[in-house]
């Protein structure tokens, strides 16, 4: 496997995102190129679905064909010295097993699977049969996924509701695919957020005072994005998390009104350019 974050490369890490577009900006490809240039990283794309979306409904998806996905990819990866990678919204059991193989074609160096199963507003992102392609063919290829409580749930199988059932369900997963679990707290009542880290045997959790924000949309996705962008930087898997948790708080609390909404402000330590 390639490792291109050598002293040879100069200029910045690069990171791929394989994910869905969102029209409304906030989520999704959108989301993690944002993320990635705030956190000095140089983003790429490989786009797997198409949607027509805000912040409050999805009223449409078209997939890419497959072995576009792919083609995407390998242009990329072509094109660049990619140090890390992640994943989104994948949909079908056929992106994901193309997504796998072109993974191990290409020597990605490090693959993040942010779980993309269904959205905010309830609309399934991912399809019912895929779930057994993402667990069977890409999971095992990760360096780590990033459940929330819901998407931890079906991958383990059964319900989650308390601290203690989120730690035993990150240490599940982390064993049953044989990669590193972040099992994300937010929907866990309480004042605090809480995510546990179970990576090689190690347990770590991250602990923040809950953000009172108006939107959350696309957090997620910048979440999973701001590790891939950490590691593309050379740091350390639960260095990658702490800084990703802290990167993603600060972008809800600075949040700023746009439209009728008040979506995550992705460059909140960057100069206001406009009132």
């Amino acid at each position: 496997m390639k490792n291109h974050d050598s002293a040879d490369d100069a200029g910045m890490p690069v990171a791929l995102t394989i994910a869905g577009s969102d029209s409304g900006g906030g989520a999704g490809i959108q989301a993690d190129l944002k993320t990635f240039s705030a956190l000095g990283v140089f983003g790429t794309s490989a786009i797997t679905c198409i949607t027509a979306q805000n912040p409050k409904t999805i009223s449409g998806i078209l997939a890419v064909d497959a072995e576009m996905v792919v083609s995407q990819i390998k242009a990329v990866c072509d094109g660049f010295p990619l140090a890390a990678a992640k994943t989104g919204m994948l949909y079908s059991a056929h992106i994901i097993r193309s997504v796998a193989a072109a993974d191990v074609r290409q020597g990605i160096p490090i693959m993040v699977v942010d779980p993309v199963m269904v959205s905010e507003s309830g609309v399934r992102l991912l399809k019912a049969d895929a779930i057994d392609a993402l667990c069977e063919e890409l999971l095992p290829q990760a360096r780590v996924v990033t459940p929330n409580l819901h998407e931890a749930e079906i991958l383990c199988g059964h319900a989650i509701t308390s601290l203690d059932e989120l730690r035993a369900a990150a240490e599940e997963i982390g064993n049953r695919f044989d990669i590193a679990c972040v099992a994300k707290g937010g929907h866990l009542p309480g004042d605090d957020v809480v995510d546990i880290l179970f990576d090689e045997g190690e347990e770590y959790i991250f602990k923040a005072p809950r953000v009172a924000a108006a939107e959350s949309h696309g957090a997620g996705c910048t979440f999973s994005a701001a590790i891939t962008a950490y590691l593309a930087r050379g740091d350390l898997l639960h260095d990658a998390v702490a800084k990703a948790k802290d990167y993603v708080r600060e972008a809800l609390l600075n949040s700023r009104q746009a439209g009728r909404h008040k979506p995550l402000n992705f460059f909140w330590n960057a100069p206001v350019t406009a009132e």
